[in-house]
């Protein structure tokens, strides 16, 4: 009695086309167009928060900072471009244009009118002073 396999041809683990369809659906981007990852630390004490951030390679004025009760977030916008010319035969022209966003939650709400930001070689710091707790008010009843 003869054996009878079935043939799927979307079936990737089979030899022929395993290197074909191997990464077939992975977005496609060029060496230099990653876009910017923000990471950061963010440390905490009685007056408040510090946050170090790095973004490299944005200029100040791309980068926005938002702050919503306990809520930060942080854009960055990138544009670069760059052109190899040998006389006037361009042989190279690369550009990238994108924006990153990071948000986080702190456990304290912000005094937001206190807070402060400065941008020096790449990191941002933020110093994020918490909001004096409201006292509790005991309502008299008539």
């Amino acid at each position: 009695m003869a054996n009878i396999n079935r043939y799927d041809p979307f079936d990737f683990a089979v030899e022929p086309f395993d290197d074909l369809f191997r990464g077939f659906f992975r977005p496609v981007r060029p060496g230099n167009a990653a876009a910017v990852q923000i990471k950061m630390d963010v440390k905490e004490d009685d007056q408040g928060y510090t946050v170090h951030a790095d973004v490299p390679g944005v200029k100040k004025e791309d980068i926005h900072v938002t702050i919503d009760g306990n809520q930060v977030s942080l854009t960055a916008e990138t544009k670069r471009e760059t052109q190899d010319k040998d006389g006037e035969k361009l042989l190279r022209s690369e550009r990238y244009y994108g924006k990153s966003y990071r948000s986080f939650t702190l456990g304290s709400d912000i005094d937001d009118a206190a807070a402060e930001a400065k941008y020096h070689d790449g990191v941002l710091e933020l110093r994020l002073p918490k909001k004096a707790a409201a006292s509790a008010k005991r309502l008299e009843i008539h």
